[in-house]
């Protein structure tokens, strides 16, 4: 007889990680996606460089943990797999509705999002699915989508800027994948998309960050 997979539906608990206090003073809140392999309490530390009275950073945590190594020492975290994509998406969208819900909603500050990655798939599809009103997207080293439609962006204010960060040494990009993003990016984002390559592989540049929002007056 053949086995059968099926389904249950449960509750769940999953952490998050912040930066700064949410003040008065607060101009703006992330939402910072990590790449695979990361963990959000690591991940958040590359945003010190952002002013601390400014920025609070959120940074969400990949559900799906593993051991990175062996040895068992080391714990990464994956936000999808090839695995029912379809169904662990909605997962990670019903999470990443929940901390939005828990640190944005109500508060009246700039809302950034930022994907590192890995993180660059998910920000853009849970962006697009829920039409967040982002001040700005970063997409640092990551895909985008390529089910996602311009008319999903649509509704962001023509000014709202995109920002893609890319390493020359990235030693996942090639040439090849590169002219497919920048192609996807424009359909997508039009004018609003703004390049920023940077001589390195594929690490994230905090600094480069902190002075694309020094730069902006974010």
């Amino acid at each position: 007889m053949a086995s059968k997979e099926k389904q249950v539906t449960y509750d769940t608990t999953n952490s998050y990680s912040t930066l700064n206090s949410l003040t008065s003073k607060t101009k703006n809140i992330w939402i910072c996606c990590h790449g695979l392999g990361y963990l959000s309490r690591y991940f958040i530390q590359y945003f010190k460089r952002l002013d601390a009275d400014e920025n609070y950073i959120i940074a969400p945590q990949a559900q799906a943990k593993y051991y990175q190594s062996s040895d068992f020492k080391h714990v990464g975290a994956s936000w999808l797999t090839k695995e029912d994509t379809a169904l662990e998406l909605q997962n990670v969208m019903a999470y990443l509705d929940a901390v939005f819900t828990e640190e944005v909603i109500g508060k009246d500050k700039n809302l950034i999002l930022f994907g590192y990655s890995q993180g660059v798939s998910i920000i853009t599809r849970w962006m697009a699915s829920r039409q967040l009103p982002a001040k700005a997207l970063f997409l640092h080293s990551g895909s985008i989508p390529p089910e996602l439609e311009a008319e999903q962006f649509a509704y962001l204010a023509p000014d709202t800027p995109i920002y893609l960060l890319y390493g020359d040494e990235d030693q996942y990009i090639t040439e090849e994948k590169l002219a497919g993003q920048k192609k996807i990016a424009t359909k997508l984002f039009g004018n609003r998309l703004q390049f920023y390559p940077f001589k390195g592989i594929h690490e994230v540049k905090p600094q480069l960050v902190a002075d694309i929002v020094k730069k902006e007056g974010f």
